[in-house]
């Protein structure tokens, strides 16, 4: 799909939460060079601010902040302004918190990294295609990975809880849920 085919409207407003400085900064310039008028925040309450202050168009928001959960965003984001197309973005993907993602109004879920032009294609692409199957099933270990992710979510993150029903020791589940996904 050819950016040229995507159109940004008439409010070009987007803003980027993301608590790491070097690629907000550089994800900033390239989508103010694809036309989007770039507001950024790299915390929860500062993003919180500006989706209160002047909601956006578009927002891209980061899941795992220093002072919380983006998702606190999205759906703040998603109140004040309903018609927002919010993407979020983290290094930590697992289906279950992309499905929250979703739930709670965000558009599309991407997983780092993801370059400019995957960002702009998932926050105008209002065709709703599907996007095309992986070239590598996810390996055993990613799906143990990603069910423990899905029990934690449904135990509201409670990591005692989530231990018990997985019937797993409490301080083997930390160990799990410190490291990143497996591949």
């Amino acid at each position: 799909m050819d950016m040229i085919d995507l159109k940004i409207g008439d409010d070009p407003s987007l803003l980027l939460v993301d608590d790491d400085e070097a690629f907000v900064k550089r994800l900033a310039k390239a989508m103010e060079k694809r036309g989007f008028s770039v507001e950024t925040a790299s915390s929860v309450a500062a993003g919180k601010a500006i989706a209160t202050a002047r909601p956006p168009a578009y927002a891209v928001c980061d899941l795992r902040l220093g002072d919380g959960n983006g998702l606190d965003v999205v759906e703040l984001l998603r109140e004040r302004r309903p018609d927002a197309r919010i993407v979020v973005l983290t290094g930590y993907g697992a289906i279950a918190t992309a499905v929250a993602a979703v739930k709670i109004g965000a558009t599309d879920y991407l997983a780092k990294p993801a370059d400019a032009t995957d960002i702009t294609n998932a926050l105008l692409d209002h065709e709703g295609e599907l996007p095309p199957p992986p070239e590598n099933p996810m390996s055993a270990d990613r799906v143990r990975w990603e069910h423990i992710q899905r029990v934690f979510e449904m135990c509201d993150r409670n990591v005692s809880e989530t231990a018990r029903r997985l019937n797993m020791h409490r301080r083997t589940l930390q160990r799990i849920l410190a490291k990143r996904s497996p591949r």
